[in-house]
């Protein structure tokens, strides 16, 4: 696309938004052009990201791609602890995390496996990914399964020790991928990256320019998100787990999809199955811990039924990721089960 097309598409989409925004009484109006504006913002950010990723690489790219895609889900949630909408926000951690894993990991090995007809990236990777999720479950487990025999006060104690706890493991976790045992997680990229959209320097201001922009839009859809839901009749599970997550991962979507088209898979799956373990590791405990200092406190208790979302896609995502090679049909085992756990939700 032209990038004069697609600047005008983005700056129009965005004044749509703060015009419904501050001068419409439409709280649907508000919440389509949001939506609409965190696409166009969501491709700038994948475009901006790829571009990083040309300097930086597959590895540090697709974490960085993780990170700022993540700001938006971050910030929604943010707001809606605010606002004590906490099933909400968990239905939305529990959507980010099956929506990174199947949809965007579904879409990016579909699309890429079109092109080739087999990609392969780290094996190793592939293997700390699955210990990493098995992690994330496990902790998400644990406070549910006690719950039945700990009071409140206990269950948010223990919720707080478990944030920590996971914040500290991701931490490590990127020291160790990052630092300690680079060579190890690296993939063999292949030769021609193509050539980067911008400077290493423009490249930058771009990817912190659109990241902001998504966090400001993302706050004016927290504002319409309740309204809507129940003008639908849509329950805050399905509104959390599939909408808004939908919405708030469109950045890894237009990032990874463009990388597993070039032949870039490691880096795909590192967008994909990296955000879901930010997400679960230290987006969710994140927001656990700044619900004490907003006079919210929330726990980390999920419900049976995205508990069991949540294993099911982690499930499916280690079986397909664990050999280090993708084809096109594994895409399409992804977004079936994407499919089935959203008609689930939409009926639960």
């Amino acid at each position: 696309m032209n990038s004069r097309l697609f600047f005008t598409l983005v700056g129009g989409s965005f004044l749509l938004a703060a015009y419904a925004h501050y001068f419409s009484g439409s709280e649907m109006l508000k919440f389509a052009s949001a939506s609409l504006a965190i696409i166009f913002l969501a491709a700038w950010l994948g475009k901006s990201t790829e571009s990083v990723a040309h300097y930086a690489g597959d590895r540090i790219g697709g974490f960085l791609n993780a990170t700022f895609g993540n700001a938006a889900e971050l910030i929604i949630a943010f707001f809606l602890v605010k606002e004590g909408l906490f099933d909400m926000v968990k239905a939305s951690i529990t959507g980010a995390i099956i929506g990174n894993m199947l949809l965007v990991l579904g879409l990016s090995v579909l699309l890429g496996g079109l092109r080739f007809k087999e990609q392969t990236f780290n094996g190793r990777l592939a293997g700390h990914n699955a210990s990493l999720m098995t992690l994330a479950i496990v902790a998400l487990f644990i406070p549910a399964v006690f719950m039945q025999e700990l009071p409140p006060v206990e269950i948010g104690t223990l919720s707080v020790v478990i944030a920590g706890i996971l914040i500290v493991a991701y931490i490590l976790w990127l020291i160790f991928s990052m630092v300690t045992h680079k060579e190890f997680l690296s993939d063999i990229e292949p030769d021609d990256h193509g050539e980067a959209a911008w400077s290493k320097g423009v490249s930058i201001l771009m990817l912190v320019l659109s990241t902001f922009f998504v966090a400001v839009v993302s706050e004016w859809l927290v504002h319409s998100v309740e309204v809507v839901s129940h003008s639908l009749g849509w329950s805050e599970l399905f509104v959390g787990a599939f909408v808004i997550a939908i919405i708030g991962n469109a950045a890894e979507h237009s990032a990874a999809l463009l990388l597993a088209m070039k032949g870039r898979i490691g880096a795909a799956v590192e967008i994909a199955v990296g955000s879901s373990l930010q997400i679960a590791l230290f987006v969710a405990p994140t927001l656990v811990l700044a619900s004490l200092f907003l006079g919210q406190p929330m726990d980390i208790v999920f419900t049976p039924f995205e508990l069991a979302a949540i294993g099911v896609a982690t499930f499916i995502t280690i079986s397909i990721t664990k050999d280090g090679a993708t084809n096109w049909y594994e895409g399409v085992l992804l977004l079936a089960v994407y499919i089935i756990l959203g008609t689930a939700f939409f009926f639960a």
